[in-house]
Protein backbone atom coordinates (compact mmCIF):
# COMPACT_ATOMS: atom_id res chain seq x y z
CA UNK A 1 0.00 0.00 0.00
CA UNK A 2 1.36 3.35 -1.21
CA UNK A 3 1.28 6.20 1.82
CA UNK A 4 0.10 9.70 -0.25
CA UNK A 5 1.44 12.07 2.14
CA UNK A 6 3.66 15.00 2.88
CA UNK A 7 6.48 13.74 3.24
CA UNK A 8 5.98 10.61 1.04
CA UNK A 9 6.93 7.16 2.38
CA UNK A 10 7.04 4.84 -0.02
CA UNK A 11 4.91 1.57 -0.55
CA UNK A 12 6.51 -1.02 1.63
CA UNK A 13 6.11 -3.64 -1.34
CA UNK A 14 8.13 -1.93 -3.85
CA UNK A 15 11.87 -2.78 -4.40
CA UNK A 16 14.43 -0.53 -2.39
CA UNK A 17 16.55 1.54 -4.16
CA UNK A 18 15.40 3.06 -7.19
CA UNK A 19 11.57 3.44 -5.75
CA UNK A 20 12.96 5.47 -2.41
CA UNK A 21 11.25 8.72 -2.81
CA UNK A 22 11.50 9.95 0.68
CA UNK A 23 13.26 9.02 4.18
CA UNK A 24 10.54 8.23 6.58
CA UNK A 25 10.92 10.03 10.58
CA UNK A 26 13.57 8.01 12.47
CA UNK A 27 10.62 6.03 14.07
CA UNK A 28 9.22 4.58 11.23
CA UNK A 29 12.82 4.01 9.41
CA UNK A 30 13.81 0.27 11.00
CA UNK A 31 9.96 -0.87 10.77
CA UNK A 32 9.81 0.52 6.83
CA UNK A 33 13.37 -0.48 5.64
CA UNK A 34 12.76 -3.99 7.17
CA UNK A 35 9.68 -4.51 5.07
CA UNK A 36 10.98 -3.19 1.80
CA UNK A 37 14.45 -5.47 2.45
CA UNK A 38 11.69 -8.87 2.97
CA UNK A 39 9.56 -7.57 0.27
CA UNK A 40 12.89 -7.93 -2.01
CA UNK A 41 14.03 -11.02 -0.70
CA UNK A 42 10.87 -12.74 -1.11
CA UNK A 43 10.09 -11.93 -4.67
CA UNK A 44 7.82 -14.56 -6.21
CA UNK A 45 5.99 -14.94 -9.29
CA UNK A 46 2.67 -16.07 -8.54
CA UNK A 47 -0.06 -17.28 -10.59
CA UNK A 48 -2.69 -19.26 -11.51
CA UNK A 49 -4.30 -21.34 -14.66
CA UNK A 50 -7.74 -21.37 -13.29
CA UNK A 51 -8.91 -19.70 -16.38
CA UNK A 52 -6.51 -20.28 -18.76
CA UNK A 53 -2.65 -20.41 -19.15
CA UNK A 54 -2.95 -16.96 -20.56
CA UNK A 55 -3.63 -16.07 -17.04
CA UNK A 56 -0.04 -15.72 -16.86
CA UNK A 57 0.65 -13.12 -19.39
CA UNK A 58 -2.88 -11.27 -19.42
CA UNK A 59 -5.27 -11.71 -16.93
CA UNK A 60 -3.28 -12.24 -13.83
CA UNK A 61 -2.09 -8.82 -14.61
CA UNK A 62 -5.21 -7.14 -14.05
CA UNK A 63 -5.27 -4.80 -10.86
CA UNK A 64 -7.08 -5.51 -7.91
CA UNK A 65 -11.22 -5.11 -8.74
CA UNK A 66 -11.78 -1.70 -6.74
CA UNK A 67 -13.58 -0.01 -8.77
CA UNK A 68 -16.65 2.21 -8.61
CA UNK A 69 -18.90 2.98 -11.66
CA UNK A 70 -18.92 7.01 -12.49
CA UNK A 71 -21.25 7.70 -15.37
CA UNK A 72 -20.73 4.77 -16.81
CA UNK A 73 -16.96 4.62 -16.61
CA UNK A 74 -15.27 2.13 -14.73
CA UNK A 75 -12.97 4.50 -11.71
CA UNK A 76 -10.44 2.95 -9.29
CA UNK A 77 -12.02 3.63 -5.73
CA UNK A 78 -10.15 5.36 -3.24
CA UNK A 79 -8.95 2.43 -1.71
CA UNK A 80 -6.76 1.23 -4.38
CA UNK A 81 -3.67 3.04 -4.07
CA UNK A 82 -0.21 3.44 -5.78
CA UNK A 83 2.43 5.05 -4.95
CA UNK A 84 3.60 8.56 -7.39
CA UNK A 85 6.54 10.50 -8.08
CA UNK A 86 8.81 7.52 -6.86
CA UNK A 87 12.11 8.46 -8.58
CA UNK A 88 14.85 10.04 -6.18
CA UNK A 89 15.93 13.33 -6.78
CA UNK A 90 19.40 11.86 -8.30
CA UNK A 91 17.23 9.43 -10.40
CA UNK A 92 15.79 12.60 -12.13
CA UNK A 93 18.74 14.61 -12.30
CA UNK A 94 19.97 11.82 -14.33
CA UNK A 95 17.00 11.46 -16.50
CA UNK A 96 17.58 15.31 -17.32
CA UNK A 97 21.10 14.95 -18.37
CA UNK A 98 19.62 12.59 -21.05
CA UNK A 99 17.90 15.02 -23.15
CA UNK A 100 21.15 15.69 -25.59
CA UNK A 101 21.80 11.76 -25.74
CA UNK A 102 17.58 11.18 -26.47
CA UNK A 103 18.20 14.06 -29.43
CA UNK A 104 21.13 11.90 -31.12
CA UNK A 105 19.97 8.37 -30.13
CA UNK A 106 16.06 8.19 -29.95
CA UNK A 107 14.53 10.33 -32.58
CA UNK A 108 16.16 8.86 -35.15
CA UNK A 109 13.76 6.32 -34.97
CA UNK A 110 10.90 8.28 -36.08
CA UNK A 111 10.11 8.09 -39.46
CA UNK A 112 9.97 12.07 -41.21
CA UNK A 113 5.94 12.04 -42.18
CA UNK A 114 5.74 12.16 -46.15
CA UNK A 115 7.86 8.51 -45.68
CA UNK A 116 5.48 6.88 -43.62
CA UNK A 117 2.83 4.70 -45.05
CA UNK A 118 -0.83 5.94 -44.85
CA UNK A 119 -3.73 4.46 -43.88
CA UNK A 120 -5.57 5.27 -46.83
CA UNK A 121 -2.66 3.64 -49.59
CA UNK A 122 -4.08 0.08 -48.04
CA UNK A 123 -7.75 1.22 -48.61
CA UNK A 124 -10.19 1.62 -51.24
CA UNK A 125 -9.87 5.19 -52.72
CA UNK A 126 -13.33 6.56 -52.36
CA UNK A 127 -12.90 9.14 -55.29
CA UNK A 128 -12.13 6.16 -57.47
CA UNK A 129 -15.03 4.58 -60.13
CA UNK A 130 -13.86 1.40 -58.88
CA UNK A 131 -14.34 2.38 -55.47
CA UNK A 132 -17.90 0.27 -54.85
CA UNK A 133 -15.93 -3.33 -56.64
CA UNK A 134 -12.71 -2.68 -54.55
CA UNK A 135 -15.18 -2.62 -51.56
CA UNK A 136 -17.18 -5.88 -52.95
CA UNK A 137 -13.43 -7.16 -53.24
CA UNK A 138 -12.46 -6.43 -49.72
CA UNK A 139 -15.89 -8.29 -48.14
CA UNK A 140 -15.11 -11.29 -50.25
CA UNK A 141 -12.14 -11.75 -49.13
CA UNK A 142 -13.16 -11.11 -45.24
CA UNK A 143 -15.76 -13.01 -45.32
CA UNK A 144 -13.85 -16.27 -44.97
CA UNK A 145 -11.98 -14.31 -41.56
CA UNK A 146 -13.13 -17.11 -38.88
CA UNK A 147 -15.15 -14.69 -35.49
CA UNK A 148 -12.65 -15.76 -33.54
CA UNK A 149 -10.10 -14.28 -35.81
CA UNK A 150 -12.20 -11.18 -35.79
CA UNK A 151 -12.37 -11.09 -32.05
CA UNK A 152 -8.72 -10.74 -31.94
CA UNK A 153 -8.15 -8.37 -34.48
CA UNK A 154 -10.89 -6.12 -32.89
CA UNK A 155 -9.52 -6.24 -29.78
CA UNK A 156 -6.16 -5.32 -30.97
CA UNK A 157 -7.38 -2.44 -32.88
CA UNK A 158 -9.54 -0.99 -29.74
CA UNK A 159 -6.01 -1.19 -27.52
CA UNK A 160 -5.23 0.83 -31.02
CA UNK A 161 -7.86 3.34 -30.36
CA UNK A 162 -7.05 4.05 -26.82
CA UNK A 163 -3.87 6.08 -27.98
CA UNK A 164 -5.05 9.42 -26.29
CA UNK A 165 -4.41 7.28 -22.87
CA UNK A 166 -0.67 6.55 -23.65
CA UNK A 167 0.11 9.64 -24.32
CA UNK A 168 -1.14 10.94 -21.55
CA UNK A 169 0.39 7.81 -19.35
CA UNK A 170 4.00 8.73 -21.17
CA UNK A 171 3.23 12.14 -20.21
CA UNK A 172 3.62 11.37 -16.38
CA UNK A 173 6.69 10.51 -16.35
CA UNK A 174 8.77 12.56 -14.28
CA UNK A 175 11.72 14.40 -16.53
CA UNK A 176 10.81 13.09 -19.79
CA UNK A 177 7.06 14.52 -20.23
CA UNK A 178 5.82 17.21 -22.46
CA UNK A 179 5.35 20.17 -20.02
CA UNK A 180 3.86 22.26 -22.53
CA UNK A 181 2.00 20.62 -25.02
CA UNK A 182 4.91 21.75 -28.00
CA UNK A 183 8.11 21.26 -25.90
CA UNK A 184 11.34 20.96 -28.40
CA UNK A 185 12.56 19.17 -26.15
CA UNK A 186 14.01 15.45 -27.63
CA UNK A 187 11.54 13.59 -25.08
CA UNK A 188 8.33 15.90 -25.99
CA UNK A 189 9.38 15.71 -29.94
CA UNK A 190 9.28 11.67 -29.16
CA UNK A 191 6.42 11.53 -27.18
CA UNK A 192 4.32 13.68 -29.74
CA UNK A 193 5.67 11.73 -32.69
CA UNK A 194 5.57 8.61 -31.71
CA UNK A 195 2.14 8.96 -30.60
CA UNK A 196 1.09 10.26 -34.75
CA UNK A 197 2.88 7.09 -35.79
CA UNK A 198 0.87 4.95 -33.41
CA UNK A 199 -2.34 7.06 -34.27
CA UNK A 200 -2.30 5.21 -37.71
CA UNK A 201 -2.70 1.80 -36.70
CA UNK A 202 -6.07 2.29 -35.29
CA UNK A 203 -7.13 4.27 -38.08
CA UNK A 204 -6.36 1.79 -40.72
CA UNK A 205 -8.09 -1.39 -38.58
CA UNK A 206 -10.80 0.39 -37.50
CA UNK A 207 -11.84 1.88 -41.44
CA UNK A 208 -10.81 -1.81 -42.50
CA UNK A 209 -13.27 -3.38 -39.70
CA UNK A 210 -15.63 -1.11 -41.32
CA UNK A 211 -16.14 -1.74 -44.51
CA UNK A 212 -15.96 -5.77 -44.09
CA UNK A 213 -19.33 -5.51 -42.73
CA UNK A 214 -18.49 -8.31 -40.30
CA UNK A 215 -18.37 -6.39 -37.22
CA UNK A 216 -20.31 -4.44 -34.75
CA UNK A 217 -19.28 -1.23 -35.52
CA UNK A 218 -21.75 0.47 -32.66
CA UNK A 219 -20.48 -2.11 -30.02
CA UNK A 220 -16.94 -1.46 -30.93
CA UNK A 221 -17.39 2.25 -30.76
CA UNK A 222 -18.77 1.72 -27.02
CA UNK A 223 -15.99 -0.11 -25.89
CA UNK A 224 -13.43 2.38 -27.17
CA UNK A 225 -14.79 4.73 -25.43
CA UNK A 226 -15.04 2.77 -22.06
CA UNK A 227 -11.60 2.40 -22.56
CA UNK A 228 -10.47 5.96 -23.18
CA UNK A 229 -12.41 6.76 -20.57
CA UNK A 230 -11.27 4.24 -17.66
CA UNK A 231 -7.43 4.71 -18.65
CA UNK A 232 -5.08 2.63 -17.63
CA UNK A 233 -2.82 1.17 -14.45
CA UNK A 234 0.53 0.12 -15.52
CA UNK A 235 1.85 0.77 -12.17
CA UNK A 236 4.79 3.14 -13.58
CA UNK A 237 4.48 5.29 -10.64
CA UNK A 238 5.46 8.23 -13.04
CA UNK A 239 9.12 6.65 -12.83
CA UNK A 240 11.06 6.89 -16.12
CA UNK A 241 12.87 4.10 -15.21
CA UNK A 242 9.51 1.90 -14.78
CA UNK A 243 7.56 3.58 -17.67
CA UNK A 244 10.84 2.75 -20.09
CA UNK A 245 10.68 -0.85 -19.42
CA UNK A 246 7.52 -1.48 -19.60
CA UNK A 247 7.09 0.23 -23.05
CA UNK A 248 9.81 -1.73 -23.96
CA UNK A 249 7.73 -4.78 -22.83
CA UNK A 250 4.71 -3.46 -24.38
CA UNK A 251 5.89 -2.67 -27.88
CA UNK A 252 7.55 -6.12 -28.18
CA UNK A 253 4.38 -7.56 -26.89
CA UNK A 254 2.09 -5.57 -29.70
CA UNK A 255 5.00 -6.73 -32.40
CA UNK A 256 4.52 -10.47 -31.61
CA UNK A 257 0.39 -10.04 -31.63
CA UNK A 258 0.15 -8.02 -35.26
CA UNK A 259 2.86 -10.08 -36.70
CA UNK A 260 0.75 -13.36 -35.30
CA UNK A 261 -2.65 -11.34 -36.82
CA UNK A 262 -0.82 -10.78 -40.13
CA UNK A 263 0.28 -14.67 -40.66
CA UNK A 264 -3.27 -15.71 -39.71
CA UNK A 265 -4.82 -13.39 -42.18
CA UNK A 266 -2.24 -14.96 -44.76
CA UNK A 267 -3.67 -18.53 -44.09
CA UNK A 268 -7.37 -17.60 -43.79
CA UNK A 269 -6.60 -15.60 -47.81
CA UNK A 270 -6.75 -11.84 -47.52
CA UNK A 271 -3.62 -11.18 -48.51
CA UNK A 272 -3.88 -7.21 -48.13
CA UNK A 273 -5.26 -7.90 -44.33
CA UNK A 274 -2.28 -9.38 -44.05
CA UNK A 275 -0.25 -6.62 -45.76
CA UNK A 276 -1.77 -4.35 -43.48
CA UNK A 277 -1.24 -6.19 -40.18
CA UNK A 278 2.45 -6.91 -41.07
CA UNK A 279 2.98 -2.64 -41.67
CA UNK A 280 1.51 -2.28 -38.14
CA UNK A 281 4.03 -4.83 -37.20
CA UNK A 282 6.90 -3.38 -38.21
CA UNK A 283 5.99 -0.12 -36.32
CA UNK A 284 6.06 -1.75 -33.42
CA UNK A 285 8.79 -3.29 -33.65
CA UNK A 286 11.05 0.20 -34.58
CA UNK A 287 9.25 1.48 -31.69
CA UNK A 288 10.50 -1.48 -29.34
CA UNK A 289 13.89 -0.96 -30.72
CA UNK A 290 13.74 2.76 -29.20
CA UNK A 291 12.70 2.12 -26.15
CA UNK A 292 14.93 -0.39 -25.24
CA UNK A 293 17.55 1.55 -26.51
CA UNK A 294 16.71 4.08 -23.48
CA UNK A 295 16.65 1.30 -21.26
CA UNK A 296 20.18 0.20 -22.28
CA UNK A 297 21.25 3.45 -21.66
CA UNK A 298 20.03 3.13 -18.32
CA UNK A 299 21.62 0.01 -17.50
CA UNK A 300 24.78 1.57 -18.74
CA UNK A 301 24.88 5.05 -16.64
CA UNK A 302 22.75 3.44 -13.57
CA UNK A 303 22.75 -0.20 -13.27
CA UNK A 304 21.60 -0.72 -10.09
CA UNK A 305 18.56 1.71 -10.13
CA UNK A 306 17.57 0.02 -14.23
CA UNK A 307 18.19 -3.68 -12.34
CA UNK A 308 15.42 -2.87 -9.62
CA UNK A 309 13.25 -1.07 -12.25
CA UNK A 310 13.32 -4.05 -14.38
CA UNK A 311 13.14 -6.61 -11.44
CA UNK A 312 10.37 -3.78 -9.90
CA UNK A 313 7.99 -4.22 -13.06
CA UNK A 314 8.25 -7.90 -13.89
CA UNK A 315 7.75 -8.37 -9.72
CA UNK A 316 4.40 -6.53 -10.37
CA UNK A 317 3.57 -8.25 -14.06
CA UNK A 318 3.06 -6.26 -16.99
CA UNK A 319 -0.06 -4.98 -17.38
CA UNK A 320 -1.91 -5.52 -20.57
CA UNK A 321 -3.12 -1.03 -22.00
CA UNK A 322 -6.28 -2.38 -22.32
CA UNK A 323 -6.73 -4.37 -19.21
CA UNK A 324 -9.87 -2.08 -18.57
CA UNK A 325 -11.66 -3.05 -21.52
CA UNK A 326 -15.58 -3.01 -21.17
CA UNK A 327 -18.14 -2.54 -23.97
CA UNK A 328 -21.01 -1.84 -21.30
CA UNK A 329 -22.19 -5.35 -20.83
CA UNK A 330 -19.01 -7.88 -20.42
CA UNK A 331 -17.29 -6.82 -17.45
CA UNK A 332 -15.18 -10.19 -18.51
CA UNK A 333 -14.07 -8.67 -21.94
CA UNK A 334 -10.47 -8.00 -21.50
CA UNK A 335 -10.07 -11.66 -19.68
CA UNK A 336 -12.75 -13.33 -22.96
CA UNK A 337 -10.64 -11.61 -25.64
CA UNK A 338 -7.64 -12.56 -23.83
CA UNK A 339 -8.67 -16.19 -23.36
CA UNK A 340 -9.39 -16.11 -27.50
CA UNK A 341 -6.41 -14.62 -28.12
CA UNK A 342 -4.40 -17.46 -26.45
CA UNK A 343 -6.37 -20.07 -27.64
CA UNK A 344 -5.85 -18.88 -31.52
CA UNK A 345 -1.78 -18.63 -30.78
CA UNK A 346 -1.81 -14.38 -31.41
CA UNK A 347 -0.24 -13.76 -27.56
CA UNK A 348 -0.09 -16.52 -25.21
CA UNK A 349 1.78 -17.73 -22.26
CA UNK A 350 5.02 -18.37 -24.40
CA UNK A 351 5.13 -14.98 -25.96
CA UNK A 352 5.05 -13.85 -22.43
CA UNK A 353 8.37 -15.40 -21.58
CA UNK A 354 9.87 -15.29 -24.93
CA UNK A 355 9.37 -11.37 -24.90
CA UNK A 356 11.51 -11.55 -21.00
CA UNK A 357 14.01 -13.70 -22.28
CA UNK A 358 14.41 -11.04 -25.31
CA UNK A 359 14.86 -8.60 -22.98
CA UNK A 360 17.17 -10.25 -20.47
CA UNK A 361 19.59 -10.93 -23.67
CA UNK A 362 18.72 -7.27 -25.60
CA UNK A 363 19.95 -5.95 -22.21
CA UNK A 364 22.88 -8.13 -21.11
CA UNK A 365 20.97 -8.06 -17.67
CA UNK A 366 23.29 -11.36 -16.68
CA UNK A 367 26.82 -9.89 -16.85
CA UNK A 368 25.58 -6.63 -15.27
CA UNK A 369 27.94 -6.01 -11.96
CA UNK A 370 28.69 -3.60 -9.55
CA UNK A 371 24.72 -4.26 -7.98
CA UNK A 372 23.91 -3.31 -4.61
CA UNK A 373 22.26 -6.57 -2.34
CA UNK A 374 19.14 -5.14 -4.13
CA UNK A 375 20.07 -5.04 -7.31
CA UNK A 376 21.63 -8.96 -7.21
CA UNK A 377 18.19 -10.25 -6.04
CA UNK A 378 16.16 -8.44 -8.68
CA UNK A 379 18.98 -9.62 -11.33
CA UNK A 380 18.29 -13.24 -10.26
CA UNK A 381 14.69 -12.59 -10.28
CA UNK A 382 14.19 -11.31 -13.75
CA UNK A 383 17.27 -13.85 -15.44
CA UNK A 384 15.21 -17.22 -13.41
CA UNK A 385 11.64 -15.77 -14.37
CA UNK A 386 11.38 -17.08 -18.07
CA UNK A 387 12.32 -20.86 -17.14
CA UNK A 388 9.54 -20.46 -14.31
CA UNK A 389 6.98 -18.91 -16.63
CA UNK A 390 7.47 -21.66 -19.24
CA UNK A 391 7.50 -24.59 -16.49
CA UNK A 392 4.04 -23.29 -15.57
CA UNK A 393 2.72 -22.98 -19.17
CA UNK A 394 3.92 -26.60 -19.50
CA UNK A 395 2.64 -28.09 -16.18
CA UNK A 396 -0.79 -26.57 -17.55
CA UNK A 397 -0.53 -28.16 -21.23
CA UNK A 398 -0.43 -31.70 -18.95
CA UNK A 399 -3.43 -31.34 -17.05
CA UNK A 400 -6.71 -32.89 -18.48
CA UNK A 401 -8.39 -30.99 -21.09
CA UNK A 402 -11.16 -29.03 -19.86
CA UNK A 403 -14.66 -29.00 -21.70
CA UNK A 404 -14.88 -26.36 -24.76
CA UNK A 405 -16.67 -23.12 -23.21
CA UNK A 406 -18.27 -20.88 -25.60
CA UNK A 407 -19.18 -17.18 -25.32
CA UNK A 408 -21.11 -14.27 -26.89
CA UNK A 409 -18.82 -11.25 -28.31
CA UNK A 410 -21.17 -7.98 -28.63
CA UNK A 411 -18.50 -6.96 -31.25
CA UNK A 412 -19.48 -9.54 -33.46
CA UNK A 413 -23.26 -9.45 -32.98
CA UNK A 414 -23.11 -11.51 -30.13
CA UNK A 415 -22.32 -14.44 -31.93
CA UNK A 416 -20.66 -17.44 -29.88
CA UNK A 417 -17.10 -17.90 -30.03
CA UNK A 418 -14.97 -20.97 -28.19
CA UNK A 419 -12.79 -18.99 -25.11
CA UNK A 420 -11.28 -22.55 -24.78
Amino acid sequence: MAVAMTPKICCVNSTVGLLQTRRPNSSDWTTWRQSCLRSVSSLKFQTSFTASPLTVSMAATLPPKAERLISGIYVQSERHKQMTHSILPEKLELIKSLDAWAGENVLPYLKPVEKCWQPQDQLPEPSSDGFYDEVKELRARAANLPDDYLVVLVGDMITEEALPTYQSMLNTFDGTNDETGASPTPWGVWTRAWTAEENRHGDLLNKYLYLTGRVNMKAVEKTIQYLIGSGMEPQTENNPYLGFVYTSFQERATFISHGNTARHAKEFGDAKLATICGLIAADEKRHENAYCKIVEKLFEVDPDGAMLAFGDMMRKKIAMPAHLMYDGVDRNLFTNFSMVAQRTGTYTAKDYADILEHLVNRWNVQKVEGLSPEGRRAQEFVCTLAPRVRKLEERAQLKPKRAPKTGTVSWIFDREVQMW
